[in-house]
């Protein structure tokens, strides 16, 4: 893998537009700059007046933003797609095999492969789940795997999203917004469609109610509207026609849970939760939590109600225990990967860290509990005193972060203030396991709108794109 220049999404190293492109740039060519101008302006518009905002913790209370939308698409040929959607079940099966082993019979530790302590000193694993029994032995029913190419165009899995994986809601709003500012563009194009996810979810979360439940209830929780991510949780709620409730709204009788309603209590099935696990049940965690429900554990480990994604499959999502996705695969499949991971030096090893260390200028490092761009050092872009910084830091915890290659991330053309340049780009698919495992064509395109950036978060200054997938 190459860290030096960049993969065009769109043009080859001869500067040709690659073929699944074609027919985009020749649309392209004919429509002046004034006109893309408007169509943004008018993107950002409508998304405001929608209220498809973000919170930024640690802003002013209250304050939203708009995540910026960029209009024009990322496109992937059918072939391409089809590769890296068996790759994504290929390791989403692996970590669910992963997620029920370890809280069963831990063979994966038994022969050696993660050491004991990477999983049972995890801040993520739950010892309450051990030996209980979750519906279908699913634990992650919905993954958002963050993928990036490299090199020479290939795709390497930068993380895995198991807790309460977010922006798919932004993936469905993006296409919609294409279709209404260039609704004639798809006609040159066999567009995959999007806009049937919320009932694809809607099913899986079905298809994994309790044993016995023939008619399941299904809601969506929320921490409530202060949370970055409550327009998806309303959204997504709206969207497959269930009720969006806060923990206040739930309560246990007899290991049941049930929703209050103004014609009284109804059973609840299935919690599609995005609250993360510390604050689920102040009765078996955090005591302080306002935003779970008493009792919902123990509801839970009777096996009454569901709770997606399951306890506990954060640890399968840790950057301490990425480097063995790959050994998961061949554990528990008998597969090779079809999708790598990007090179990486467990800072706790001390070889490890001795070369990160000599190195700092040239990698990554990241906390190993860190997200949303926070808590990492990009070498090339850090300055003497954040890498002096960083330094201190790894030489007293060296555990808590992992380093990689500075990756050459793909570019792809992006409408910018100066007009049309590239931008660094990544891909988040959202995996739905139930019954079977799913993938909506597609996922959630982020780009690092500052030149030069190889940070894409939205919290970070990044932006979106529509992702179209070219039918076959």
């Amino acid at each position: 893998m190459t860290t030096t220049g960049f993969y065009d999404e769109m043009r080859d190293g001869a500067g040709r537009v690659r073929e699944h492109y074609k027919a985009y740039q020749s649309w392209l060519e004919e429509m002046p700059a004034d006109r893309l101008s408007q169509k943004r302006t008018e993107a950002d518009t409508l998304f405001r007046r929608y209220g498809i905002t973000f919170a930024v913790y640690g802003e002013d209370a209250g304050k939203e933003r708009l995540i910026p939308f960029d209009v024009i698409p990322r496109i992937i040929p059918a072939g391409e797609w089809q590769l890296l959607a068996t790759g994504l079940r290929q390791r989403v099966r692996a970590l669910n095999a992963f997620i029920a082993d370890i809280y069963h019979d831990q063979n994966i530790l038994a022969e050696g492969r993660i050491p004991r302590e990477q999983v049972f000193d995890n801040a993520q694993y739950r010892p309450i789940m051990k030996g209980v029994k979750v519906a279908g032995d699913i634990y992650a029913h919905i993954a958002g795997v963050d993928v990036v190419r490299a090199g020479e165009g290939e795709y390497y899995v930068l993380e895995d999203n198991l807790r309460v994986p977010s922006g798919v809601s932004y993936m469905l709003e993006n296409r919609k917004m294409m279709m209404r500012l260039f609704p004639r563009l798809f006609s040159r194009y066999r567009v995959a469609p999007v806009d049937h996810y919320p009932d694809m979810l809607l099913n899986m979360l079905r298809s994994v109610a309790p044993v016995g439940v023939t008619d399941p209830t299904v809601v969506v929780l929320t921490p409530g509207v202060y949370n970055s991510a409550y327009f998806e949780h309303s959204f997504l709620a709206q969207q497959m026609g269930v009720e969006l409730v806060e923990g206040q709204d739930l309560f246990v009788e007899g290991e049941h849970v049930f929703m209050r309603t103004t014609r009284g209590p109804q059973r609840v099935d299935v919690i599609y939760r995005r609250v993360d696990d510390d604050f689920l049940d102040p009765l078996a965690f955090r005591p302080d939590s306002a935003l779970g429900v008493p009792g919902l554990i123990d509801a839970y480990r009777a096996g009454r109600v569901t709770l997606s994604n399951a306890v506990g499959s954060g640890v399968a999502d840790d950057k301490s225990i990425y480097p063995y996705v790959p050994d998961m695969v061949r554990f528990y499949l008998g597969e090779e990967p079809i999708l790598h991971n990007v090179p990486t030096w467990m800072c706790r090893k001390p070889d490890d860290l001795a070369h990160v260390l000599a190195h700092l200028p040239e990698l990554v490092v990241k906390e190993v509990h860190g997200a949303g761009g926070y808590g990492m050092l990009v070498g090339p872009a850090a300055t003497r005193e954040e890498i002096a910084d960083f330094r201190a830091r790894l030489e007293a915890h060296p555990e808590r972060y992992i380093a990689q290659p500075t990756l050459a991330l793909s570019t792809c053309p992006t409408f910018v203030d100066a007009g049309i340049a590239p931008r660094h780009v990544d891909l988040r698919p959202f995996v739905l396991s139930g019954e079977e495992v799913q993938i909506v064509a597609g996922g959630l395109t982020r780009v690092a709108l500052r030149e030069g950036s190889l940070v894409v978060n939205s919290s970070q200054g990044g932006g979106t794109k529509d992702t179209w997938v070219l039918e076959a």
